[in-house]
């Protein structure tokens, strides 16, 4: 009895929505994270992945560990001169569409390295998309980073529907 009114109810279920409405809620609660984490930022970022903070309440705690898989590229720590060109190949090998998270000083400015070995803001190489402050960032600094990141992802998506392929 139970199943039969069960089947009846999902058999007249249905909603309507847009395409890019679809694909825009399904990449926001999809986003697969690389982490390239080089300092204390990094492990900042193994806190917010454990479970006190619980990233998987929104959709992020798949971390791939080959960036051919990966959407999200999450820069925490700093970057040296000898580490560029390796973050840019992480970069271009990662799967479009593709997004960077700068997390900390030290990837958003150079922190409070003012020398020539340090690279002065990961965007010096790779587009940024979110920075999230602090040194080190809080978790919660980190969590508000990337919803800040799901939202723009929306509204992208509702101005320009042809940038969903």
């Amino acid at each position: 009895m139970m199943r039969e009114s069960l089947s009846h109810a999902v058999d007249n279920f249905f909603f309507t929505t847009r395409l890019t409405d679809l694909l825009a809620w399904s990449r926001k609660h999809s986003m697969w994270p690389y982490i390239f984490g080089t300092a204390c930022c990094g492990i900042e970022y193994m806190s917010v992945l454990g479970p006190k903070y619980d990233i998987a309440r929104f959709g992020a705690e798949v971390v791939r560990f080959s960036p051919r898989q990966a959407d999200l590229l999450v820069v925490a720590g700093t970057i040296t001169e000898k580490m560029a060109p390796v973050i840019k190949k992480v970069y271009e090998q990662m799967t479009e569409p593709k997004w960077v998270m700068a997390m900390g000083a030290c990837a958003a400015s150079g922190g409070f390295y003012r020398a020539y070995h340090v690279v002065q803001g990961v965007d010096r190489i790779i587009p940024v998309d979110i920075y999230v402050a602090g040194c080190p960032p809080t978790p919660e600094a980190c969590i508000a980073g990337l919803l800040t990141l799901q939202d723009r992802l929306t509204q992208e998506a509702r101005r320009s529907p042809q940038l969903i392929s």
